[in-house]
C-alpha cells in the first residue's frame, strides 16, 4: 500500500498529461482541495456539512469509448448543478478523461485515492473498470459505477457498487420480447470476443436464447476494433435467420447495421447495451430502423423525475440526453442520498449510506441498492422507430 501511494505522485502527472481533456464540474476544483470537517449533521434533507465534499469521475473522453463519456459528462454536470442549488451539502466534482485505456484509468484512480476524493464515479467501459476497481477498493473509496454491465463488477470489493443494471438483467427480458413479438426460431449470434462488456453479454444473450427455445444457426465472432463484417454478415445471411443477435460497442454495431441493410438482410438485429446510443440512428440512419435493444432507461417515462431530467437537459444542451447521461445524473443524485444518510462526506460513511440506498426516486425508476451492490429498478425493450427509440409493444 506505501509503495502505491509513494507512486501516486509521480503518476498522477503523467496521467494529467494523458488526459489531455480532463474536465472540472461546476463546483470547483474538486478532489483535495476540500476545506472544513466532511462530516456533519442533521440526516437527509436536513444534512448539513461544513466542509465541501470532493468527488471524482473517471470518463472515456477520448478513443474508442468517447461518445459514451461524453454523455455522462454532460449528466454529471447537470447533477451537480442541481444538487449544489439543493442547501446543506456542497460538492466538488473532478473529471477526469481515462482514454478508454485500462492503464490510463488506473493512474486516474490512483490518484484520486491518494488526493482525498471522498469517493468516485466510473470508468465508462466494463473492462476498464475491472482493471482500476481494485486500486479504489485496497484504497477504500467508494466506486459507483454508472454504465459497466458485465457480470462480476461489484464483485470486486466491498466498496464497489453501481447504478446500471447488468447484461443479465436487461438481455433476457430483451430476447423474451423480440421471440413473443416476431415468432423468432432460428437467430445468428454475432459478438466480439476481445472485450468484457460484449463477451459478457455474449454468454447471457446465448443463455437468454436457450431459455426461450431459439435455435442458433451460427455464432460467428470478430474484434472490437473492427470495422467491415461484410464476409460476416453474408455468412449469415446464408442461414437465412428469423434475426441477428448481437453484442458490440457502438463503433461496431453502426457499420454491422448498415453494412447488414446494404446487404439485403431485413431481419430484426437485436442489440445489447452498446446499441443504445443516439449515434446510432445518426450515422446508420433508415439502416438503424427496427432495431431492438434493452435499456435501462426509458427515455418516454412520464415520471416527474424524467420529466423534469428530459426537460433540464435539454435546456442546458439544447438536444435529447442518452441512457448513458441518465444513468450519470442518477450516479450523482445516488452518492447526494449516500452522502446525505449518514450526513457525512467520508469514504466509510459514504460506503455505508450506499448500501441503503432504497426506492430512491431517480430518471431511471424507483432504483435500489440491493445485498450485491448493484441497482434494481426496471428496463425496457426498444425498436428505433422514425430515427428514434421507441417502446416495444
Amino acid at each position: 500500500m506505501r509503495k502505491m501511494f509513494r507512486n501516486a505522485a509521480l503518476l498522477s502527472a503523467s496521467v494529467l498529461l494523458l488526459a489531455g481533456c480532463s474536465a472540472t464540474g461546476d463546483g470547483g476544483n474538486g478532489g483535495g482541495d476540500a476545506s472544513g470537517s466532511l462530516k456533519g449533521s442533521g440526516s437527509g434533507d436536513t444534512c448539513t456539512i461544513e466542509g465541501t465534499v470532493p468527488l471524482g469521475a473517471a470518463l472515456s473522453l477520448t478513443g474508442a469509448a468517447a461518445s459514451y463519456g461524453e454523455s455522462q459528462q454532460n449528466g454529471l454536470k447537470l447533477a451537480l448543478k442541481d444538487i449544489n442549488a439543493e442547501d446543506g451539502v456542497k460538492y466538488d466534482l473532478k473529471i477526469e478523461d481515462d482514454g478508454t485505456d485500462p492503464k490510463q484509468a488506473i493512474g486516474v484512480f490512483e490518484n484520486f485515492v491518494s488526493d482525498g476524493t471522498s469517493a468516485v464515479i466510473g470508468p465508462t467501459l466494463s473492462n476498464t473498470a475491472f482493471q482500476a476497481q481494485p486500486i479504489a477498493q485496497e484504497g477504500g473509496m467508494p466506486v459507483l459505477a454508472i454504465s459497466n454491465t458485465a457480470d462480476g463488477i461489484t464483485a470486486q470489493g466491498d466498496f464497489i457498487f453501481r447504478d446500471s443494471l447488468t447484461e443479465g438483467q436487461v438481455i433476457p427480458q430483451t430476447i423474451k420480447a423480440a421471440t413473443e413479438k416476431f415468432g423468432l426460431k432460428n437467430v445468428v449470434v454475432m459478438y466480439s470476443n476481445d472485450d468484457a462488456f460484449t463477451e459478457s453479454g455474449y454468454k447471457v444473450m446465448a443463455a437468454s436464447l436457450e431459455d426461450e427455445g431459439v435455435d442458433v444457426a451460427d455464432t460467428l465472432k470478430f474484434s472490437v476494433k473492427d470495422t467491415d463484417f461484410r464476409s460476416l454478415l453474408t455468412a449469415a445471411k446464408e442461414k437465412k435467420p428469423d434475426a441477428i443477435v448481437v453484442s458490440a460497442l457502438i463503433e461496431a454495431a453502426i457499420p454491422l447495421v448498415t453494412q447488414a441493410r446494404e446487404l439485403g438482410i431485413d431481419a430484426p438485429i437485436i442489440g445489447g447495451n452498446g446499441f443504445n446510443n443516439p449515434q446510432l440512428m445518426k450515422d446508420a440512419g433508415d439502416a438503424a430502423e427496427g432495431v431492438i435493444v434493452g435499456a435501462a432507461w426509458n427515455s418516454a417515462s412520464d415520471s416527474p423525475e424524467n420529466t423534469a431530467f428530459m426537460k433540464a437537459y435539454e435546456d442546458e444542451y439544447g438536444s435529447g440526453p442518452d441512457q448513458f447521461a441518465a444513468q450519470a445524473y442518477t450516479g450523482l443524485k445516488v452518492l447526494d442520498y449516500a452522502v446525505r444518510a449518514n450526513c457525512s462526506g467520508e469514504r466509510t460513511d459514504i460506503q455505508d449510506g450506499l448500501t441503503q440506498v432504497k426506492d430512491l426516486k431517480t430518471p431511471l425508476g424507483s432504483l435500489t441498492i440491493n445485498s450485491d451492490r448493484d441497482a434494481e429498478h426496471n428496463a425496457v425493450v426498444q425498436i428505433v422507430e422514425d430515427g428514434k427509440f421507441a417502446v416495444l409493444n
